[in-house]
Formats: structure tokens, C-alpha cells, sequence
């Protein structure tokens, strides 16, 4: 009975701790994605997405809090993929919400982000009045803030006077699995698949997105 109840104990602080990140698969949804233009915030110029997805092969948009701690984890891993794919036709464009313009310029500094970051929204407040906010609960994000939320454009399909961007796209409604993610963007890059074992996702105890700003925790299960 001992025995049980250690094993029982050991497996619900397990559960509890994965619980706390917000991985999820890449799947094709409807969304009907609209055409945007929002500021840099790095020099507060205009950013049109439809402009910003020609001559590339692959666009992540990926919306997110910048005090959000799911959104802290995925950051360094988009960087990168940027970084990596980016001389290859991948091209990153971030779409900052619910925070201020002075605090998304000093957590791109400090996470050493360098793809391109807009803005959408600067307050809490703003939740349910985003376009972000709308497209991911009609993809099915039951999550309450919904950062990070990722959703991939092929700008090939992109119809030249479409109302939309993309009726359907793939999409990730929580933070991206690497590993998946990778050998997507490959495939769709056109790219030889690479010679590594897959690895599981790497598991960190955080706290998931919640109204309060948290910090990452460093301690493995």
C-alpha cells in the first residue's frame, strides 16, 4: 500500500509539473487569416504582412506575451529556427500582445530576438478585442491568454486579391514541439531531411500563462 501510494504521488507532481507547459501539435485549421498592418517596435514603421511574406518560402507568425512564461521557453527556440532557415526561404515575424511597446523592446534586448516584432496590443485589457484573440479561439484554444499561439503561412498560396491570407493554415495553439516543428519547416523549405535522432520535447518546470508575470523556474522534474 506504501508502495501506491509513492508511486501515486510521484506520478500526479509529474503530471502537475508537464501540465504547466502548453506544448501542441502542428494541424491544418480554418481560419480565414486576413491581411495586417501593424508598427515595428523596434523603429515604429509600418509592416504590412502581405508584403513581408513575398519571394519566402515559409512565414511563422507567432503571437505572444512578452511576460508570459510559455512564450519565454518557445522564444530562444524560434530565434533558432530564424537563425538557422532564415538564408533558406523561413522568415519569423512576432506579434506582440497585451504589453507595452518600451517592455517588448527591452524582452527582445534581452532574449537576443532579432527577427521582426509588430505590435497588435499594449494592455491587458485587450484581450478579447484582438484579431489574436478571435482567430485562435475558431481554431479551438481553450487557453486564457493564448501565448505563444503560432500559425504558418505559405506565401505561394497566397491569392494576389483574396480576401485572406489563408483560409486554412497549420497552426500551433501552445508552444511548438522543436523537433516537429523543425522537420516542418524543412519539408516545406524543400530541404533533405537531416540525419539526428528525434528527441522528446525537453520538459522545464514553469508556471503556465497566467494574468500575473511569472518567472521560469530552472529546476528539472
Amino acid at each position: 500500500m506504501k508502495l501506491f501510494l509513492a508511486f501515486s504521488f510521484i506520478f500526479l507532481a509529474f503530471t502537475a509539473i508537464s501540465a504547466q507547459h502548453e506544448y501542441s501539435p502542428i494541424v491544418e485549421k480554418e481560419v480565414k487569416y486576413q491581411d495586417w498592418t501593424y508598427k515595428n517596435v523596434v523603429d515604429g514603421k509600418d509592416v504590412n504582412l502581405r508584403e513581408f511574406a513575398k519571394g519566402k518560402k515559409l512565414v511563422m507568425v507567432v503571437y505572444f506575451a512578452a511576460w508570459c512564461p510559455n512564450w519565454k521557453y518557445q522564444a530562444p527556440l524560434t530565434q533558432s529556427l530564424y537563425a538557422k532557415y532564415k538564408d533558406k526561404g523561413f522568415d519569423v515575424i512576432g506579434v506582440s500582445e497585451y504589453e507595452s511597446i518600451e517592455l517588448v523592446k527591452k524582452h527582445l534586448t534581452e532574449k537576443t530576438l532579432t527577427f521582426t516584432v509588430v505590435s497588435e496590443s499594449e494592455t491587458r485589457d485587450a484581450k478579447q478585442k484582438t484579431s489574436h484573440y478571435e482567430y485562435r479561439k475558431k481554431t479551438g484554444d481553450t487557453r486564457n491568454w493564448g501565448s505563444p499561439w503560432n500559425l504558418f503561412l505559405i506565401p505561394s498560396e497566397i491569392k494576389k486579391d483574396s480576401e485572406f491570407l489563408a483560409k486554412k493554415a497549420f497552426i500551433v495553439n501552445g508552444e511548438f514541439i522543436n523537433d516537429e516543428t523543425e522537420i516542418f519547416i524543412r519539408k516545406q523549405l524543400g530541404l533533405s531531411a537531416e540525419d539526428k535522432k528525434v528527441a522528446s520535447a525537453e520538459k522545464k518546470v514553469i508556471e503556465a500563462c497566467t494574468e500575473k508575470e511569472v518567472t521560469i523556474s530552472s529546476k528539472k522534474p
